[in-house]
């Protein structure tokens, strides 16, 4: 069959969805110009980083997934845009017949290309609007660019080894990459894995060694095809710590390396500025919006798909342009499902709903969770489990402030979930269980996981507290536990006084949960036409 000049059009244009906003209310310029001095300072001496943005990843046929950033390359530089790669140097150095600290290689202007997928910024823009003295052309990234690699002692970058999906939209960043490979001659088999391995045994020495091997040891059966490196195996089964030091020293000396840029990128990441906890404080307060519509628009016969759409239906309606994560909405038993996301059950009935989401604004997002009884009144035993979860969570946040661990944080909720659980009889006293199965905060950001040493609390920090207990259907209890699912996450603020609930507007507690959901909702008298 002959195709027709509409098809060939769309078989040229598929829908990449590359085109991104630019927020005249994100972060600016002069922001992520500093974040690229600041990681100038971290960086050893000589040496340079290169940093490759997210490629564009195929949802079917001829259809992409909306376009990510990768999030390290995003706050060093506010670019939105795919097939490019920041370059910068410890020093400034002669590039190209001048003087540079920096380089952003990017796609050029394309007519045909904006007129499918939107306006592409180019090195003019780039320039102009993003504040680099120097942008270049991705085809001039290799032996155009004006840089040897071999000139640095140390090369930074993150792990390539996994492949670039293969397509046209991708094929100047694989050329990049493969690029980058040939001149730093990057091992097929290197990992981070393997990296994390090489530098155990180059950072030992007599003393430690014995401590290495016990390491290696458990990494054997997570990675075995790491012990069948000769250098590797023979330190391992090495007769004396005196014969390790001489494989050590036959390891060769490794220019590039692709571990010291994510405890870099941490430290600079974990502690917010003031127009980064503007930016989250945004995404919180929609998401936390969102909460309080659900309380007041859920009833019994709901399905978890339609309270799902009012959540990102709220956060659609304040401007968010993204979900930070893709939406988990648990109805009874589905609950216990840390990462549920089918969220296709129907017909909520008298159990508890476990709601897990959040916006993302401008980057930045939010991560927030609350469960309600559908129809809005706890029982006994929701009540009773529920009431353990939020003492955990209070717990930790009062002791929340600059010089707390997270460790510590994690056992204060732990230790009251663990006692109350036995006091209902659902475990034994000092039994170990799987109720509580996850960690307790983690830092939020860019990422909802976001990067970050775990530290001590400081100032800037913005983390959860989500404490939850999770009691499966046929669990080794009274079956009148089973199907419940609790958790409760806020998102938390660190300042010199303490901590500050950024999320505290969507009740936590059982009696205001309770009211809330006695409130009429404005979607009450949305009513659409029923379809066959």
């Amino acid at each position: 069959m002959k195709k027709t000049l509409w098809t060939l059009l769309l078989l040229l244009g598929s829908l990449t969805a590359f085109s991104q906003s630019y927020f005249k209310d994100g972060l600016s310029s002069e922001w992520h110009s500093q974040k690229r001095e600041e990681l100038r300072k971290l960086m050893p001496t000589n040496s340079v980083a290169v940093f490759f943005n997210n490629p564009v990843k195929n949802r079917t046929n001829d259809v992409d997934y909306i376009y990510h950033p990768d999030t390290d390359f995003f706050y060093l530089t506010g670019l939105r845009e795919p097939n490019a790669v920041l370059v910068i140097f410890s020093e400034e150095r002669e590039v190209n017949g001048g003087v540079a600290d920096e380089l952003i290689f990017v796609q050029n202007r394309d007519p045909r290309a904006e007129m499918w997928n939107g306006k592409r910024l180019g090195t003019e823009d780039v320039m102009s609007e993003l504040g680099f003295e120097q942008a270049l052309l991705n085809s001039d990234f290799g032996s155009k660019s004006g840089i040897n690699l071999q000139d640095f002692d140390k090369i930074l970058t993150f792990s390539l080894s996994e492949g670039i999906e293969e397509s046209s939209n991708n094929e100047p960043l694989i050329t990049m990459v493969n690029d980058f490979k040939t001149a730093t001659a990057y091992p097929d088999k290197l990992t981070e894995a393997s990296a994390q391995i090489y530098a155990m045994i180059k950072n030992s020495d007599l003393e430690t060694s014995d401590r290495v091997v016990q390491m290696l040891k458990r990494y054997e059966s997570q990675y075995p095809e790491m012990m069948e490196d000769p250098l590797v195996s023979s330190y391992m089964n090495a007769e004396s710590p005196e014969k390790r030091m001489v494989v050590k020293e036959e390891m060769p000396e490794q220019k590039l390396d692709i571990t010291a840029l994510a405890s870099m990128m941490a430290t600079l990441r974990e502690i917010k500025t003031p127009e980064e906890i503007a930016l989250l404080k945004k995404a919180v307060m929609i998401s936390a919006v969102g909460q309080i519509e659900v309380m007041k628009a859920a009833k019994v016969g709901m399905t978890e798909r339609e309270i799902q759409g009012v959540h990102e239906f709220i956060y659609k309606r304040y401007g968010a342009e993204e979900l930070g994560y893709p939406s988990i909405v648990g109805g009874g038993n589905n609950g216990c499902i840390l990462h549920y996301i089918e969220n296709d059950k129907r017909d909520l009935t008298d159990r508890l709903l476990l709601m897990d989401l959040g916006a993302e604004w401008r980057g930045y997002t939010a991560d927030v969770t609350r469960t309600i009884p559908i129809n809005g009144k706890f029982n006994a035993e929701e009540k009773a489990i529920y009431e353990l979860v939020y003492q955990a969570q209070e717990a930790g946040i009062v002791i929340s402030k600059p010089g707390t661990t997270f460790q510590e944080i994690d056992a204060a909720g732990r230790e009251i979930i663990n006692k109350g659980l036995a006091k209902l009889g659902i475990i034994k006293e000092g039994e170990s269980h799987m109720y509580f199965p996850h960690g307790t905060s983690h830092h939020i950001g860019l990422d909802v996981h976001d990067r970050g040493t775990r530290n001590p609390l400081q100032e800037g920090m913005v983390f959860t507290i989500e404490p939850g207990i999770y009691i499966p259907e046929g669990s080794d209890c009274d079956p009148k536990w089973w199907g419940i699912a609790v958790r409760i996450e806020d998102d938390i603020l660190i300042t010199k006084d303490g901590a500050v609930n950024l999320s505290g507007d969507a009740p936590r507690t059982v009696a205001a949960i309770e009211e809330m959901m006695r409130l009429p909702s404005v979607l009450e008298e949305w009513v659409l036409p029923e379809i066959d």
